[in-house]
This record gives C-alpha cells, structure tokens and sequence, in this order.
C-alpha cells in the first residue's frame, strides 16, 4: 500500500497531466482531501515537485493563497537552470552567485538587464544579516529567480 506522500504526488501529478502541466491548489483544502497536516502537503512539493524534477512550485500565502504547480517542459534552459540550482545548493556566497548569474548571461539565459538585477537582488550590501543565513537567503532568492525566467521563457515573454 503506498504511503500518504505517494498517494498525494501521483494525485498532483494526475492533476497536472489533466491540465496541460499547471494547476494551482489549496493547501489546507489537499489536507482535508487526503486527512493529513497542510505540512504533509510541503514535504510533497518540497521533495517530489523541484526544479530539478522539472516542476516550478510558487506559493502564496494568506486568506487567499494558493499553491501553484507548473510542469516545466524539458528543454535546454530547464536542463541547465535545474543544473545551476543543484549547483547553488542550500547556500551561495556572493562571489559565487555572481558567477552563476554571469554564466548565464554568457550563455544567453538572461538579458544584461535582467543580470543587473539578479545582482542587486543577491548583494550582500541589499542582504543584511548574519552568516549563514544571509548565502541560505541568497540561494532562496537566485533559485527563485532561475524558476521564474525559465517559466516566462527566459523574461522573453515568448
């Protein structure tokens, strides 16, 4: 018998292929579904939806919040964002999320633009809190970041 965690991905992902690759659900609402804590739900999508399995999973929090999953098609850019995320790992120092955000500028991922402000978003200076959280904040941020240009095609809005 598979176990709740199971039960919950192949429900999100039979949803996900129902709906061409997005859905947004209740957290609290997929608890109830499945007679679990809304913290079951997290560990599902922390765990079997990431952007190395191809999924961006965006949450908003609140009276209206929602969870949205999208399936990422597999393509050159999510194969590389989803190396660049495992390369960033938990935590990244300035030095070298600088040195991601170039690479991808190098290899035609971002705009200059759209360089400029990862690095003003990942500066130290803009990050003002202690080590280690401040390089655990900055992997957040760039992680993020990455998942969101992949999902609008790279800011092109393609």
């Amino acid at each position: 018998m598979p176990n709740i965690s199971q039960l919950i991905e192949e429900h999100l992902k039979k949803l996900l292929a129902q709906s061409e690759g997005l859905i947004e659900i209740q957290r609290n609402e997929m608890a109830e579904k499945f007679n679990c804590v809304p913290a079951q739900i997290n560990y599902v999508l922390a765990t079997r939806f990431t952007i190395e399995q191809g999924f961006l999973v965006e949450s908003r929090r609140g009276g209206g919040g929602y969870v949205r999953i999208v399936k990422l098609p597999l393509s050159r850019e999510v194969e590389i964002g989803a190396y660049l995320c495992g390369l960033i790992g938990s935590e990244i120092s300035q030095q070298r999320a600088e040195g991601v955000i170039e690479r991808m500028l190098e290899e035609g991922l971002i705009t200059g633009r759209e360089a400029g402000l990862m690095r003003a978003a990942v500066n130290r200076e803009v990050l003002r809190i202690g080590l280690p959280a401040r390089d655990q904040l900055r992997a957040c941020i760039l992680k993020a970041m990455i998942a969101t240009l992949l999902r609008n095609n790279n800011g092109r809005g393609e």
